[in-house]
């Protein structure tokens, strides 16, 4: 898929909800593909530890394949933490990594998840 495909992707994810912080789409290789970044905001992660938390995804992305023939293929991961919330999507290898403001209701998560879906899946 082009990178201007993926563009799109998070061109069009982050203005699903204004809660959402970041959107990428992270690479096999754990290369940050494409993004789209909330205006002012300022990262919770420096350039360095970005780059090892999307080597995270792809690892954890190749490790998940073992269990698709048995469990079915990863459609989204939900993580909450102390201070952001994170959301991935598959598309084929590559991943769509959201972060969303810590303070959302979870219902505002679901409607995210609910609205990113079929963005994804019309791209996988």
């Amino acid at each position: 898929m082009a990178k201007k495909n993926y563009q799109n992707i998070c061109d069009a994810i982050a203005t699903i909800s204004p809660f959402i912080r970041f959107v990428g789409v992270i690479g096999e290789n754990g290369n940050l593909e494409a993004y789209k970044r909330r205006a002012e905001l300022i990262p919770l992660l420096d350039e360095k530890k970005t780059q090892y938390q999307f080597s995270h995804i792809a690892m954890k992305t190749d490790l998940e394949g073992f269990f698709n023939k048995n469990l079915g293929e990863v459609e989204f991961v939900w993580e909450e933490r102390k201070k952001v919330q994170t959301i991935s999507f598959a598309i084929k290898k590559p991943r769509v990594w959201i972060s969303i403001d810590k303070k959302v209701i979870r219902s505002e998560v679901l409607r995210i998840i609910d609205s990113c879906l079929p963005i994804v899946k019309k791209n996988s």
